[in-house]
């Protein structure tokens, strides 16, 4: 009971940190790769700050949840609002972690579930606001999957399911974009969803793609009917795919790892 007990603060403590983290790079690195900022500035620097009056925080306003709750959500300088979605990251990256603890055995697994559920959550965020999956997160989920597979941290499927996998996944979405724009002239899935699908595939294996594709396109059709009756959205305008192929992937890993 208490090994389970300091499991469990150890997953929330690290969700949280780590959600803290996820924020910045959620906030900037789309920032560095429009070039939207100066040079010298990146994931570490400058020190993390508030964007409309500058204001540097100081430690004690970097609490992961605790200080947005304490400062009710706004600067403590110019009280211009801090975006819901930075608690939201982190009491997302808390809960998760925890269920991971609660679901998967101790260990590797359990290391590798939240090492992709973090690049999942910072993918599917980026993708929701800027439509927009970075080579940099795709390709290092990619390589990790091959990594924790040859360290036996992903038991049910071999290196050369996982390879068979990335190659798949990469290629049916390849086909599918390039078919579509020779049909239709016009792009309708961008290459950083073709990558996404490949990084799943060396996490899950070829077997999983369909499965994985289903329920990734069937999450994504009934969010966008959902958006379209709250938010008016029309069913034309550009859709992010990559929270879709996120959410399916994370619940088909869990559902091959449960303890």
């Amino acid at each position: 009971m208490m090994n389970n007990f300091v499991l469990y603060f150890f997953a929330a403590l690290s969700g949280a940190c780590i959600g803290s983290l996820l924020n910045v790079v959620i906030y900037r690195l789309p920032r560095m790769i429009k070039q939207q900022e100066e040079e010298g500035y990146n994931l570490w620097l400058p020190r993390s700050h508030c964007p409309r009056c500058g204001f540097t925080l100081a430690w004690y306003d970097n609490i992961p949840l605790l200080s947005w709750l304490i400062l009710h959500g706004h600067c403590r300088r110019c009280s211009h609002a801090i975006p819901y979605r930075y608690p939201l990251v982190e009491v997302c990256s808390m809960l998760l972690c925890i269920m991971m603890a609660a679901m998967l055995p101790a260990g590797g697994t359990l290391i590798a579930s939240w090492t992709l559920t973090w690049l999942l959550l910072a993918l599917t965020f980026i993708d929701i606001e800027h439509q927009l999956l970075p080579d940099l997160l795709t390709l290092s989920l990619l390589w990790l999957g091959m990594l924790f597979q040859l360290l036996h941290c992903l038991p049910h499927i071999s290196l050369q399911q996982s390879v068979i996998g990335a190659l798949s996944g990469y290629l049916v979405l390849w086909l599918l974009a390039h078919g579509y724009r020779l049909l239709r002239g016009k792009e309708a899935l961008g290459m950083g969803d073709a990558k996404l699908l490949a990084a799943l595939g060396a996490w899950l294996g070829w077997q999983a793609l369909p499965l994985l594709l289903l329920l990734a396109s069937g999450g994504s059709l009934i969010w966008l009917c959902i958006s379209r009756r709250i938010n008016q959205r029309s069913l034309t305008a550009p859709f992010p795919f990559g929270p879709g192929l996120a959410a399916a992937g994370l619940i088909l890993f869990i559902i091959d790892n449960a303890a």
